[in-house]
């Protein structure tokens, strides 16, 4: 079967976290840069959203389908445990990052705070960052609790709960607001320091703004 191309912004939190689970399963990939509601995009994605993906005659939207794809259809890493209770805790965690955490995160704080105003060579958002804060610091403090003691959200292991979370944490730090409410959260703060150094988070890191 023909390589599988994966087609998104390396900027998405969630074309990033296909990224790096392809790297982890070690599996080759093409990566087509495309923005939302291009005709790449919009080809396969109803609503013309990223990332999209494309394996010969297959094609998938929403990265955790293609995750579960991937998973299932290649050799590697198991990244969703065979176990019932391991498969739903990686649900629930997939779950509530993506419902939770990145909307208060990134879709609040990240881009309309930094994003957005450092596209038109504006200023960050003040009023935007102060009213997004206490609810990133909120979500930090959930996530500090799940890792304490812990190496992985779920089990003894790396799975599609951890690179779910690695682009958030990742956004967090690099702002001032949310990188001085992490350092609050010791254990989260370890847990995203020993993870950034894993090759397939580092090899996916985008060409964000600083703030």
């Amino acid at each position: 079967m023909s390589a599988v191309e994966i087609i998104g912004s390396p900027v998405s939190s969630y074309v990033r976290v296909v990224r790096i689970a392809f790297a982890e399963k070690g599996i080759p990939y093409d990566f087509r840069p495309a923005a939302p509601h291009s005709a790449d995009v919009d080809a396969i994605h109803p609503m013309g959203k990223i990332p999209c993906m494309r394996h010969g005659d297959i094609e998938l939207f929403e990265s955790k389908a293609i995750c579960t794809y991937l998973d299932k259809a290649f050799p590697g890493p198991k990244l969703i445990p065979d176990d019932a209770l391991g498969a739903a805790q990686v649900e629930q965690w997939i779950s509530f990052v993506n419902t939770v955490t990145d909307p208060a995160i990134i879709r609040q704080y990240v881009v309309p705070g930094y994003i957005i105003p450092g596209m038109a060579q504006k200023a960050p958002d003040r009023a935007c960052i102060e009213a997004a804060m206490p609810n990133v610091d909120k979500q930090l403090g959930i996530l500090e609790k799940a890792v304490t003691g812990r190496t992985w959200l779920v089990g003894d292991t790396l799975t599609l709960a951890d690179i779910n979370i690695f682009p958030i944490l990742a956004g967090a730090v690099r702002f001032p607001e949310s990188a001085a409410a992490m350092a609050k959260y010791p254990n989260l703060k370890a847990y995203y320091d020993l993870h950034a150094q894993r090759p397939s988070v580092r090899d996916t890191a985008p060409p964000l703004p600083k703030g």
